[in-house]
């Protein structure tokens, strides 16, 4: 069996609790404490599975307790998670469940990954909505695209998608020539991105940062938080499942 890190510190745990002496109880002697490391190595080899089934345990319990405190900061923020009137929203008018996609214009994954969404919300379209949250982690050209775009959705919301996806589109990293492009392309050649974009984009990133984001795309799927570019059928399975919570 490979030692990891779970198994190694739950060995470590494992010794040191047997090793403390009780109460009020006289310590061991370095022959006895020798010879209490012995057992443990004896019933380790014996029985490989101990550590694997420990380490198993110990990730489930971890993981309940990060879900907890997902739960409860979701409960806290969601105005800022699902109301608030500068993000963009998609999908029904008044859904069972909400998404909220935390994404990058610049991010590869991420291109692959809108359709999957677009999809989603066509197959579901009296139940789900979905919330942007613009996180531009990817260079200059990725806060720009995301700046106009988020103004475009201020100032003019039906509009606001035809312009995301001429940007989301685009393979490869932005230029100044394809925002430009797209703008043209989307009748939003006169369009300046103002402040309430520019403070849209810092939310986004502060509770990003609190929510646990460490890349995109990222999506809250009810109190579970999806990393990652997942296949079409695993996202579906994961809504499937909490729309049938929701009742």
């Amino acid at each position: 069996m490979k030692p990891t890190l779970y198994t190694l510190t739950l060995l470590a745990s494992l010794s040191a609790a047997l090793l403390a002496p009780a109460l009020h109880a006289a310590p061991f002697t370095p022959e006895q404490e020798a010879r209490i490391k012995e057992l443990i190595r004896e019933t380790l080899v014996a029985n490989p599975k101990i550590l694997d089934e420990a380490a198993e345990s110990w990730e489930k319990q971890n993981a309940a307790a990060q879900q907890a405190q997902l739960g409860d900061f979701i409960k806290g923020n969601q105005d800022v998670l699902f109301n608030s009137a500068t993000s963009p929203r998609l999908g029904a008018k008044n859904p069972k469940l909400t998404l909220v996609l935390f994404t990058d214009y610049n991010c590869p994954y991420c291109k692959q990954f809108d359709p999957h969404l677009t999809k989603l919300l066509k197959a579901h379209p009296d139940d789900l909505g979905l919330v942007i949250k613009l996180l531009p982690f990817k260079g200059q050209t990725s806060a720009k695209a995301a700046q106009y775009s988020l103004t475009l959705w201020q100032q003019d919301p039906a509009r606001f998608l035809t312009l995301h996806d001429k940007l989301m589109s685009k393979q490869g990293m932005l230029t100044e020539a394809d925002i430009n492009k797209a703008l043209a392309a989307t009748g939003n050649t006169a369009l300046k991105p103002d402040a309430k974009a520019t403070e849209e984009l810092r939310n986004s990133l502060r509770i990003g940062t609190l929510l646990g984001v460490q890349g995109t795309p990222a999506t809250l799927v009810g109190n579970q938080l999806v990393s990652g570019a997942i296949p079409y059928e695993e996202l579906e399975q994961i809504v499937q499942a909490e729309l049938a919570k929701q009742g």
